[in-house]
């Protein structure tokens, strides 16, 4: 441990739990996108069809129900980590959502790979609850905004790498090889199940319960973010939460598609251009996150969450309205992924503050995970809406309203900044 370091009070328990943290939300991100990229020739191939409206709206219901599983995951592995604990929730969440992830390269019919990809979500929803808690309760006040905004721009490190799969293996061994390599993250659990303790302050928590009698049932712990002194923040969670990953879900599941499409189905470049774009997205992403990293704490978490929000709509609207080159969308799409992707950096915060340590998992759980799960209808609705419309762009951009939802949520919110890490 250096000077600096225990001049800070930081200590080796801190980092295991930020680098534990982060690789389980990176390698969440990787087998979470990994369909999102190979979504076109996944299900073309499964549909034995090239038609862009049939490929669209079977990949929009493949990605709603997904997201469903992910949010259904998220809210009982919430009350699982507070009831067993941060680290170990996270081990069994990322040996599911990798074992899916890997299975799903296996499939022989669009709905085998749906049930396959949403078992793969039940995993992937967990994980954050259990990862942002550890975060939270390890890290004091001081870094602790700085820590967790460190580990949610792991998700665009992640996507990269699912880019980097789909880069090389797509054109290698097909849609099939860049699931399979999905698997690979359970190996990260050796580390995790020797290496990363639970924090002292859940720890402590628990044995006062014990003690003094009050520990709850799991249904209890649940039913505790619905009473009077956190049902406001409960709601309010829910839908900023919702109004950004409803619409940047919506966009992310037509783009392959629509890249397809301005290319034309006979290129024979599309897996390349789309990880291209991609990565080109998730480079944006990261500036955004590390631009929160600051203005969270210089300006606090709703200011920060109503710029992006802002931001997000204006891109959105733009890239789905007045683009219509692969030019001009490559040029674009890192401005998009800056606010639409690097967003989430805002309720990645929010959220945990929000709740104390007695219910931290389940609120935050509840609050991100079932929001994935309203999150199924954008593309859904961004599916249905291509007949309606006519076109890709002009479905994803019809979606972006949500926006409007979370601009106006979050001032019914409390402000977080500055609260210890055990108040709600």
């Amino acid at each position: 441990m250096t000077h600096s370091a225990r001049d800070s009070g930081l200590t080796s328990r801190h980092g295991l739990a930020l680098c534990s943290a982060f690789l389980a939300w990176l390698f969440d991100s990787m087998d979470l996108n990994l369909f999102t990229l190979v979504l076109y020739p996944s299900v073309a191939e499964l549909l034995h069809s090239a038609n862009a409206g049939d490929i669209a709206r079977t990949g929009g219901l493949i990605m709603a129900i997904k997201l469903f599983a992910w949010g259904i995951g998220g809210v009982v592995f919430g009350v699982i980590a507070d009831s067993i604990g941060r680290s170990r929730t996270l081990i069994i969440t990322v040996l599911i959502y990798a074992g899916f992830t890997g299975l799903s390269g296996l499939a022989q019919t669009w709905w085998e790979l749906a049930i396959l990809q949403a078992l793969a979500g039940f995993g992937i929803g967990g994980e954050w609850s259990a990862g942002a808690a550890l975060i939270a309760e390890t890290w004091p006040e001081r870094y602790r905004s700085r820590a967790m905004q460190f580990v949610q721009l792991a998700f665009s490190v992640g996507f990269f790498i699912a880019a980097l799969d789909n880069l090389i293996l797509g054109p290698i061994g097909g849609w099939r090889w860049v699931l399979a390599a999905g698997a690979l993250p359970a190996l990260m659990t050796l580390f995790m199940r020797r290496h990363v303790p639970e924090p002292e302050l859940w720890i402590q928590v628990r044995a006062r319960e014990m003690r003094d009698g009050t520990r709850t049932s799991s249904l209890g712990t649940f039913a505790a973010i619905f009473r009077p002194d956190l049902r406001r923040k409960t709601v309010v969670g829910l839908l900023v939460a919702s109004a950004m990953m409803i619409t940047s879900w919506a966009g992310l599941t037509l783009l392959p598609s629509w890249i397809q499409q301005l290319l034309g189905p006979a290129h024979a470049d599309g897996v390349k251009v789309v990880s291209y774009a991609f990565m080109l997205m998730m480079a944006g992403a990261l500036a955004g996150y590390l631009t929160l990293m600051w203005l969270t704490d210089a300006i606090g978490r709703r200011n920060s969450y109503f710029l992006f929000a802002v931001g997000a709509f204006a891109a959105s609207l733009y890239l789905f309205l007045h683009v219509r080159t692969l030019g001009h969308l490559l040029w674009f799409i890192p401005v998009y992924g800056y606010f639409a992707i690097g967003g989430f950096g805002t309720f990645a915060v929010y959220l945990p503050e929000l709740f104390p340590t007695r219910v931290r998992a389940t609120g935050q759980g509840f609050c991100w995970n079932l929001a994935r799960s309203i999150t199924g209808i954008g593309p859904l609705i961004a599916g249905a809406l291509v007949g309606t419309f006519g076109s890709l762009p002009s479905a994803a951009a019809a979606v972006s309203v949500f926006y409007v939802v979370g601009l106006v949520a979050i001032w019914f919110g409390p402000e977080t900044r500055g609260l210890p890490a055990d108040e709600g």
